[in-house]
């Protein structure tokens, strides 16, 4: 177990250091949304950050943080395809090696994506838990430095900034809502939005096809939980004791939707606001379209919707499906 002791300091330190080097979202406000959910619902379209996802905010201020000699030795990491790409990326622009350990159920177009920013891809095991196992080997053995997805202050403190953004653009929120993977996001907004407004409350949202955030929250202890194949990959795998710890203290539950109301929320997005965003990007908008969050009415709500990197066939076939 990793104790994190990121701040809302951290944060903003990360939000000045990226400044120009990653993009200034958008977050707009959705008539739609708002309709169809009884509250005044406002997107942070994270799926138009560069690599496509949130998740370069944070592999950027990683490797800022790395010296020389790490630099030298190269980094590696494991990921369901968006962290992995975020990585690739931010080590390009360093000019620094990156090797990345992705589950063989990778999709096509993140592996694509990862190859195409110059990283070297080697795919092994059928879950994230067992390509991460795998890439701590190779770390010991190659001496290159690891980056974790969610389990580190630079990472919580880099993803932290997208909800930042937000609360100073609209400090006033009642809610957030956020796709919870392994929590690097959740926690970062969490840390960011309530140094802003204490008042608000944070919610994560997961799959009833990978729940550990949903289980492990109200035990408070990692919970032994059943994972099924999910539209939500970037979601899916394990948690770590370090995330938990953290959450527990700042987050203020979690809520769960099924894999039908996540392909109905990306039809939703792509015919509603003309998005591609994957399953794991969707998560907080099908919560919010089936009602399962809580009371809401009247409230100013955001929700987080982030990854674009969506198999386009896969996407085709879900459009399909709903019109």
């Amino acid at each position: 177990m990793k104790l994190l002791t990121v701040s809302f300091l951290d944060i903003v330190k990360a939000h000045k250091k990226l400044q120009g080097q990653v993009l200034h979202t958008p977050l707009i406000s959705s008539a739609a949304l708002s309709a169809l959910a009884g509250a005044d619902v406002w997107l942070k379209l994270e799926c138009q950050q560069k690599t496509g996802s949130f998740k370069v905010r944070g592999a950027l201020n990683k490797i800022a943080s790395l010296t020389a000699e790490e630099l030298a030795r190269g980094v590696i990491t494991a990921s369901a395809g968006n962290h992995a790409q975020g990585v690739a990326y931010a080590a390009a622009l360093r000019g620094v090696s990156a090797l990345i350990v992705v589950p063989s159920t990778a999709p096509e177009t993140k592996k694509a994506g990862i190859r195409r920013y110059g990283a070297e891809l080697v795919e092994h095991g059928n879950s994230y838990d067992e390509a991460e196992s795998y890439a701590y080997e190779l770390a010991k053995a190659t001496g290159r430095t690891f980056v974790h997805a969610f389990e580190d202050d630079h990472i919580i403190a880099g993803q932290g900034t997208a909800g930042l953004e937000a609360m100073l653009a609209e400090p006033d929120f009642d809610a957030i809502l956020v796709p919870a993977g392994g929590g690097g996001l959740i926690c970062g907004v969490a840390l960011a939005a309530k140094a802003i407004n204490p008042q608000v409350q944070v919610i994560g949202v997961q799959t009833h096809a990978s729940p550990p955030w949903y289980y492990s929250f109200r035990e408070k202890r990692l919970a032994d939980v059943v994972y099924n194949d999910s539209l939500a990959d970037g979601l899916h795998g394990g948690i770590s004791q370090g995330n938990l710890d953290l959450a527990l203290e700042i987050v203020d539950d979690f809520v769960l939707v099924e894999e039908e109301h996540v392909a109905q929320a990306m039809y939703w997005l792509a015919k509603e606001h003309h998005l591609m965003v994957e399953g794991s990007g969707v998560v907080g908008v099908a919560a919010l379209m089936q009602g399962v969050v809580g009371e809401l009415a009247g409230k100013k709500v955001l929700t987080i919707v982030s990854g674009s990197n969506v198999d386009a066939a896969k996407l085709a076939g879900i459009v399909a499906r709903y019109s």
